[in-house]
């Protein structure tokens, strides 16, 4: 890795702070159902690269903002994302058996949970936010614009859209402009808005809000034709799932389109792009996400 910033440490310190706060995460004097929270619980608890709650922080501490608050923001995005793989999971979607190493949701706790653990977690993220400002952890128009980013981008504008393209798009129908909108908006449109959510966070300027948001459109796409390539030739014991899912079920994908080496060059040009972006927005410090633009060119899971 080209940046000196240690970037596994800084990993490992951000997942622990998050899974200390999913311990507290959900009001023991709430009556819910043991079943469901069981069910959100296992999904929330199974561990994954947790790049958007890393993000969320980054982001905020690039900032020099408050660790704090960020880490209840990088949980709510995390429950916004276990709940899209939940879904994602479903029979009627990829139909999958593994996620994160483990056998799906549905498969441990029948699809009809795992519908409404997936629900419990999206709506409980909007929650959070909203505890922050009430707590007065986070000025109170800080949190209206995080919970209207996290509404826009995860909504049908968003990642929902984007799931619905894929959902729709099948080899020899689906054209490389129509490719493009799916990654972004499937998976490009949360991770920017971790980059988002985290500057709004820490008191980011305009300007520095528009510099985070080009550095997660172009790391979002990069992070997906990644994934692309790796459920082409990535290992399934360092994935935590099969492969070949997308040849199976007949996706249209980067290295469909340009093959495995242009489709790296890609992700190598995008993330080059996205750290232009934020050397020269007048933040506190960049290396955390140089380091982090790194390591999704390098990374193989």
């Amino acid at each position: 890795m080209s940046n000196a910033f240690e970037l596994e440490p800084y990993m490992k310190n951000v997942a622990s702070d998050l899974e200390a706060y999913f311990d507290q995460a959900f009001p023991t004097e709430w009556d819910m159902p043991p079943a469901l929270l069981e069910s959100m619980k296992y999904s929330l608890d199974a561990g994954g690269k947790r790049l958007r709650p890393l993000l969320v922080v980054a982001a905020c501490e690039s900032l020099g903002g408050n660790r704090a608050a960020a880490i209840r923001v990088a949980a709510a995005v995390e429950m916004v994302h276990t709940y899209s793989l939940v879904h994602d999971d479903l029979p009627a979607m990829d139909d999958d058996d593994l996620r994160r190493g483990k056998p799906t949701n549905h498969k441990v706790f029948g699809e009809a949970m795992a519908i409404l653990a997936g629900d419990g977690l999206l709506t409980h993220a909007f929650y959070v936010i909203a505890s922050l400002a009430r707590e007065s952890l986070l000025p109170a128009d800080a949190a209206i614009a995080i919970v209207s980013d996290l509404a826009e981008y995860a909504g049908p504008r968003g990642m929902v859209g984007g799931q619905v393209a894929d959902m729709e798009g099948e080899q020899g129908t689906t054209d490389f402009a129509r490719l493009e909108y799916i990654h972004l908006h499937k998976t490009s449109d949360l991770i920017m808005f971790s980059l988002l959510a985290g500057g709004r966070t820490a008191g980011a300027s305009a300007k520095q809000l528009e510099a985070l948001r080009t550095f997660g459109r172009g790391v979002g796409l990069a992070f997906q034709i990644q994934d692309d390539i790796l459920d082409l030739v990535g290992d399934e014991s360092k994935l935590g799932k099969k492969t070949q899912s997308d040849v199976k079920m007949e996706k249209v994908t980067y290295p469909y389109f340009l093959g495995i080496d242009k489709s790296r060059e890609e992700v190598r040009r995008l993330s080059e792009e996205a750290k232009s972006a934020v050397s020269g927005a007048g933040l506190e410090s960049a290396e955390m996400l140089l380091a982090i633009a790194d390591y999704l060119v390098e990374r193989d899971r």
